[in-house]
């Protein structure tokens, strides 16, 4: 087969993405490269890479796309964290004309593909996933991450090391072990140079040093675990007999709809299974009309003092205030791609697309009503939210509005899933413990974000 043709699509930010679409057959399927390696021009060279890809696009209408910040796409962009990526992937299969596809991906690389699923219910058919992972970091509750002191060393490591000959000698015996279902402490059989320094050029072609270095960091800081249960497509889990069967079943048992075939010997590069798999979901493509839950971020802001700010005004120059007040709020959900919910007196419930997008629309409405005179809270919460007469409501709301309570004068408080979802977006944060919600069961971790630079 050769190379397809590449297209790009701008997204609503000036972001070039590099995407193909190939094979014509009666299933979308999008798949998604490991999070390091990303080119689609050169991904056909690649040994490991090119029989999926060419097996996919025999039976389906195979969709690959460059995110920003590798491969073909813009490079003089940050790395995305995974709202971004999010977007970026809905932004590609709008582009492509895709409904919903199956989506099929490895590892922590699926992250986007969970959160994709849990945002957007109604555009995915399903989800193929191998080697699953939640976290790169280990914790005691998830102890298949790595530690601290391993992921300081490799950190470390990375920058000198990318995309040299001895790298890809890593990765090619890596490959060659999984081909032959050894395990990872196998000695490894011997690997043409030719073969080595064409796994070098594609991994120095994906991304540059600095740039996979800062995608490290932010898989590192990545915990999905909190979007697991949101969603409803059906997963199907593959995994090896030698690989971690443990993590995958822990991994099964937060997913509503979840199978999981455990094959022998090594998953990884394992076709046959994979294609298997993928007949049998094939099928599956559920009903649109049945979805009554989202995963959703809540903001919600209030005024500081507006009680006895009111008092000192008066009701005339207390309205007007209060117009200006609510005229930056809606502007700030507009650039933010926000959803005004409820507005209650001075303060507004609002769902935002994306955690990252609603910290930075609480930071500028903060800023902004202080040159007016007021000062808000706000607090942001990421959960599921059902779908009622298409306003959105549960237990997530009163999260949100709790932890908006708990916040001070120009502060924006968020919840733990909200941080372990927006790694890489650039935030400072502060930990004010553990605290008990009115009506929530349970303590939940609260930070407050640090304000930005200048602001």
């Amino acid at each position: 087969m050769a190379v397809p043709d590449t297209k790009y699509v701008i997204t609503s930010d000036g972001v070039h993405l590099a995407y193909q679409v190939v094979g014509d057959g009666p299933v979308d399927v999008a798949v998604g490269f490991h999070y390091f390696g990303s080119n689609v021009d050169l991904i056909w060279d690649e040994p490991d890479w090119r029989p999926f890809l060419v097996a996919f696009a025999d039976f389906s209408r195979m969709i690959v796309h460059d995110r920003r910040g590798l491969g073909v796409s813009s490079r003089n962009v940050p790395p995305p964290n995974l709202e971004t990526q999010v977007s970026d992937l809905l932004t590609v299969l709008d582009a492509a004309g895709s409904q919903r596809p199956i989506l099929v991906s490895g590892g922590l690389s699926s992250a986007v593909h969970v959160l994709f699923a849990a945002m957007h219910p109604d555009r995915v058919s399903g989800l193929i996933w191998s080697n699953p992972t939640a976290r790169a970091a280990w914790a005691p509750d998830y102890p298949w991450g790595e530690t601290n002191d391993e992921y300081l060393e490799s950190l470390g490591r990375r920058p000198g090391s990318w995309g040299t000959f001895a790298q890809a000698q890593a990765i090619a015996d890596m490959r060659a072990r999984e081909r032959l279902g050894l395990r990872h402490d196998a000695e490894a059989p011997h690997q043409r140079p030719e073969l080595v320094n064409n796994y070098a050029r594609i991994i120095r072609n994906s991304a540059s040093p600095d740039v996979a270095t800062e995608i490290y960091r932010i898989n590192y800081e990545t915990d999905i675990r909190a979007a697991l249960p949101l969603v409803q497509a059906p997963v199907s889990l593959i995994t090896g007999t030698d690989d971690e069967v443990d993590e995958t079943r822990y991994v099964a048992s937060l997913l509503p709809n979840a199978t999981v075939h455990v094959i022998d010997g090594r998953a990884g590069l394992a076709l046959e299974p994979l294609l298997r798999v993928f007949h049998k979901m094939t099928g599956v493509t559920g009903s649109v009309s049945s979805i009554e839950t989202v995963l959703a971020t809540v903001l919600f802001t209030d005024i500081v003092g507006s009680t006895a700010q009111q008092a000192a005004l008066g009701d005339r120059a207390w309205k007007d205030l209060v117009e200006r007040h609510h005229h930056i709020v809606r502007s700030a959900l507009l650039r933010w791609r926000g959803t005004e919910r409820d507005t209650a007196g001075d303060g507004f419930f609002a769902t935002v697309d994306g955690a990252a997008r609603a910290i930075r629309c609480a930071q500028e409405i903060a800023e902004a009503v202080r040159e007016i005179g007021l000062t808000i809270r706000a607090g942001v919460h990421v959960g599921e939210c059902e779908i009622i007469d298409g306003g959105v409501g549960g237990i997530t709301v009163t999260i949100g509005a709790r932890i908006a309570a708990r916040a001070g004068a120009s502060e924006v408080l968020i919840s733990q899933t909200v941080k372990d979802l927006v790694a890489g977006s650039g935030f400072g944060y502060e930990d004010t413990g553990e605290h008990e919600l009115k009506g929530v069961p349970g303590l939940w971790r609260i930070w407050s974000v640090l304000p930005r630079a200048g602001g």
